[in-house]
């Protein structure tokens, strides 16, 4: 069903979207803020990135990235803890904003192409060698250290308190901790993730777009959606296996969708539903499972009356 190609090309994208997929991990579960920031700061780290590598920076182009990200994360933060801006609105605020932030980073054109630039995947090549997966390696290699970093910082005081913050803010308040901070370092972090995701994309597929981070929360729900229905819910360790297994999940369902010949206008159409899906499911579990348990109740009842 799938060539060897089209599995590294689902794996290799999988791997760079898990970044977005753990990213609206922190600020969806764990803070429990519908950050719509996602999509701006996606494109921003694509912007980014591609004008560093295109000026000879490849590998600088990705913390540049991250702290841009984080800038964006900020500008959110700032809106909602100290201007009362409702959080789905600050996050459409700054997403607007960054439309024009990103093309000025791009020097007002629309896309940034790379085709004979070097990037951090042809410093791969030339270490690794072209016949090793060197792409899914260097994938594989960021996202892992990125998922690693962000577990053992939630496991520390401040990242208790970020998690604590989305459980209880409340309480946090209580305890005198500044939930404000909390929320801005959670935000700039997850923003700044969002952003590496982009930078590591835009080098990978060798060009930036203005129009990339569409749909990005969409896309990055659905990875964490499917990865939570198919693992649970465990410990931060196994939310993060979880994330990573879901966004590859999701490049294999669009890469089947391709091979079916389902028209690319239409992918976004099959990430809507697929999260609407994932969602529901526990609904239409327990929907099913009660209406199982009236039909068996039903049934019994029957047999006592005969």
């Amino acid at each position: 069903m799938f060539t060897v190609a089209t599995v590294l090309s689902a794996l290799e994208l999988g791997f760079i979207y898990a970044l977005v997929a753990m990213a609206l991990f922190l600020s969806f579960r764990v803070l429990n803020i519908a950050d719509m920031t996602t999509d701006g700061a996606f494109t921003l780290g694509c912007a980014v990135s591609a004008t560093a590598a295109v000026a000879g920076h490849p590998f600088l182009g990705l913390p540049l990235a991250m702290l841009a990200g984080a800038c964006a994360g900020f500008v959110t933060a700032f809106l909602q803890t100290r201007l009362a801006v409702p959080s789905i609105l600050a996050g459409i605020i700054t997403n607007t904003g960054l439309y024009t932030v990103n093309l000025a980073v791009m020097g007002f054109s629309s896309n940034v192409p790379m085709l004979k630039t070097k990037t951090i995947f042809t410093a791969a090549e030339a270490l690794l060698g072209e016949n090793a997966p060197y792409k899914l390696i260097t994938a594989v290699g960021i996202t892992v250290v990125v998922c690693a970093v962000l577990i053992l910082f939630l496991n520390t005081r401040l990242g208790l308190s970020i998690r604590a913050t989305g459980d209880n803010p409340d309480m946090v308040r209580a305890s005198s901790i500044n939930t404000a901070f909390t929320i801005t370092i959670g935000l700039c972090i997850a923003n700044a993730m969002t952003a590496l995701s982009g930078a590591v994309l835009a080098q990978y597929q060798k060009s930036a777009d203005i129009n990339l981070g569409t749909g990005m929360v969409v896309i990055g729900l659905a990875s964490l959606i499917i990865g939570e229905t198919l693992f649970g819910r465990g410990g931060m360790w196994v939310k993060a296996v979880a994330a990573v297994a879901g966004s590859v999940i999701y490049r294999f369902i669009i890469a089947l969708a391709l091979r079916a010949n389902v028209p690319s206008e239409c992918l976004k159409l099959i990430s809507a539903v697929i999260v609407a899906l994932a969602i529901a499911a526990p609904a239409l579990k327990s929907g099913m499972a009660f209406r199982s348990r009236r039909h068996n109740a039903g049934k019994e009842g029957r047999k006592d009356h005969a």
